[in-house]
């Protein structure tokens, strides 16, 4: 079962919002607990998720937004 572009979207970005201030020791198992609670966890993987959040830019104000095959782009997402 594959996600919509935007709930796709949506996870990545709500997924960066829990790791902003984390040290990166703690990031890992912010993102497994994070993930095992919403309801993205059924539609939207984790190790998706991951991915996209290793690309992510430092600095600055960035947003998620094409599904699976997006990218990161300046300034906040269009909706939280």
């Amino acid at each position: 079962m594959s996600a919509p572009n935007a709930l796709f979207d949506l996870a990545v970005n709500r997924a960066a919002g829990v790791l902003r201030g984390l040290r990166p020791t703690d990031r890992a198992a912010a993102l497994r607990e994070w993930h095992a609670r919403t309801r993205f966890a059924r539609r939207v993987p984790l190790e998706a998720v991951v991915a996209c959040l290793e690309g992510r830019p430092e600095g600055g104000e960035w947003h998620w937004s094409g599904g699976p095959q997006g990218a990161w782009l300046p300034g906040r997402a269009p909706f939280p």
